[in-house]
């Protein structure tokens, strides 16, 4: 687990450093590309245990991770151990607020699972096809 926790700090860290310049276009383009790779011989491991993993290694981080930066790790993260992760961002208007989640298979796993109800879908980051 704690493997996990550091691979999981180290992406916030990237992605840290690609929104800091204000390039969420860049981010976006990053999760577009990122294709879901074979699972490594070890040990399997569960989206559950990978999401945790992305929730501690936020609460050892030392600034304030928001919704996209966790998000956009959280997928990388979840493809890199071959997973079909979708990142969503959604918003909801009034009160204005926009938001980012995870999507397996069209289920949230690493928030609540009623996000759908609450934001309007605005876009979701599709891991591409493998070409095998």
């Amino acid at each position: 687990m704690k493997r996990l926790i550091a691979e999981s700090y180290l992406l916030l860290l990237r992605l840290e450093a690609l929104m800091a310049f204000g390039k969420l276009h860049a981010l976006h383009r990053r999760l577009q590309a990122a294709r879901v790779q074979t699972a490594a011989s070890g040990e399997p491991r569960s989206a559950v245990e990978l999401c945790r993993s992305m929730d501690l290694a936020c609460v050892l981080y030392p600034k304030q991770v928001l919704c996209l930066q966790r998000s956009a790790a959280t997928t990388l993260l979840l493809r890199r151990y071959g997973y079909s992760a979708e990142m969503v961002i959604g918003a909801q208007m009034l009160p204005f607020k926009s938001h980012a989640w995870v999507e397996i298979g069209g289920a949230v796993v690493n928030d609540r699972p009623y996000m759908h109800e609450i934001y309007q879908v605005l876009d979701r980051c599709r891991p591409q096809e493998s070409s095998r």
